[in-house]
């Protein structure tokens, strides 16, 4: 059953995504965002377990948040272009992968605490 993502950066009082989605199967994270053409505001994909990404065969540039197993950013790229690879990073536990531009326009810094809220859909409790 989908599930949609809010992701909130409570140190800075800002929403990242409102309808975000979630990649935590082997198979999710596999294909991520590769068969995305590109992401709107409020777009975005978390995926759980990760520490690092790339962007091979990506069609659009993007911005990725990785954040520890408490969700506290420990890293952050801007504007990651096609057939790149991240760095290792060790303390992550997730990325939030997000249109270019949302780690600007929200301030988002090293250290912001985020929270994550999954909304089931109808009918789920």
């Amino acid at each position: 059953m989908p599930r949609r993502l809010t992701a909130i950066n409570t140190t800075r009082g800002v929403n990242l995504t409102d309808r975000g989605r979630v990649a935590d199967t082997f198979l999710t994270r596999l294909v991520g965002l590769l068969r995305d053409q590109h992401l709107e505001p409020g777009d975005g994909l978390w995926i759980t377990p990760c520490n690092s990404i790339h962007s091979i065969g990506m069609k659009f540039v993007f911005d990725a948040v990785f954040l520890d197993k408490n969700l506290k950013v420990v890293h952050l790229m801007s504007d990651m272009k096609a057939w790149r690879a991240s760095p290792m990073v060790w303390s992550a536990h997730s990325v939030l992968e997000l249109p270019a531009g949302t780690i600007l326009r929200t301030a988002t810094q090293l250290g912001d605490q985020f929270e994550m809220r999954l909304d089931m859909g109808p009918g789920v409790r």
